[in-house]
């Protein structure tokens, strides 16, 4: 990472991916946590918005096993752009996401920026995300994000019949940028996995996925994991690391979509991103998932606005 390396924010308030309303109002409650704070974050720095598709939450569900597909693949064609720009402009994008499903967007985004690199991806995350519309039990797209970026189906594991104009919007999404995979399953690597179902164990466990979880972090520190998981990825010329927020522990704030007992604490999770972007192949940062419609006195957006500020110091002075 070039010293003074210049942030730019990207703000993504869609949500059309999640099951659970409310989370398109996250970007906007980390801003309310910076005036709280009296900050002037997001004045100094230069932020760019994603139009977002929300209005298609009032449509209908084209599918039943990949909801709003139509919505998540327009989002990840204007993140994409919105990524490779920032990226081949020289900046550092940190994305301030609503839900998780348009962490798909960013790495499209990054591998459009650098066609020729091995993308190494940190899912710092209580889900695997590892779904596809073969194998939902919900449907809802948030869940699918890694599988679309793998180019994952689980055939083997399928559950769900679908209709021919979801398959064809399922390739396309995979397709975006007209690179596919993004990222290889060597490639990738999870930190407080704990919540997944058994078509996605599955996955795990096929391609011996490397999770780093709360115990070992609390047991081997935060210094070493991040170093491990560095070395783990050392094959990789850029690396993007991806925070959805239910990696906390509910105990801090149950502002999200899906909390997970068993997850860090604040103090971890600012030591952990604050360890890994020190090094220069880290290339983008997202936080997904606060939804204050959920939460009590903004504690999430509070917490993921200090964590912000200290990442943002951070990366300027490397």
């Amino acid at each position: 990472m070039k010293k003074g390396r210049q942030i730019r924010l990207i703000e993504v308030k869609s949500e059309v991916g999640a099951g659970t309303r409310g989370a398109s109002l996250g970007v906007d409650a980390v801003k309310i946590a910076a005036l709280d704070y009296r900050s002037n974050f997001f004045k100094n720095h230069r932020s760019i918005s994603i139009p977002d598709d929300n209005a298609s939450l009032y449509g209908m569900i084209e599918s039943r096993y990949a909801k709003r597909i139509r919505s998540v693949l327009k989002m990840y064609e204007r993140i994409g752009a919105a990524i490779r720009d920032s990226l081949k402009d020289g900046k550092f994008p940190i994305v301030l996401s609503g839900d998780h499903s348009n962490a798909g967007g960013t790495m499209a985004g990054i591998r459009m920026a650098y066609p020729d690199s091995r993308l190494g991806v940190i899912w710092i995350d209580a889900h695997s995300d590892l779904h596809s519309p073969y194998t939902t039990p919900s449907g809802n797209m948030h869940g699918m994000a890694l599988a679309v970026s793998l180019a994952e189906d689980n055939i083997e594991n399928k559950v769900n019949d679908l209709d021919f104009e979801t398959i064809e919007l399922w390739e396309r999404l995979k397709n975006v940028g007209d690179i596919t995979p993004k990222v290889e399953y060597r490639d990738l690597l999870f930190m407080t996995l704990r919540d997944f179902e058994e078509q996605e164990g599955y996955i795990i466990k096929k391609n011996r996925l490397k999770n780093f979880s709360t115990s070992e972090i609390r047991k081997i520190g935060v210094t070493k994991i991040c170093r491990e998981a560095l070395k783990h990825l050392s094959h990789c010329d850029k690396i993007y690391i991806t925070f959805d927020v239910d990696a906390l522990d509910p105990s801090i704030s149950r502002g999200t979509g899906t909390p997970v007992k068993g997850g860090i604490n604040e103090r971890e999770a600012a030591d952990i991103i604050l360890e890994l972007v020190q090094n220069e192949r880290v290339c983008c940062l997202e936080f997904t998932e606060i939804n204050p419609t959920l939460d009590s006195e903004n504690v999430m957006a509070e917490t993921v606005f200090e964590i912000l500020q200290k990442v943002a110091r951070q990366v300027e002075i490397i």
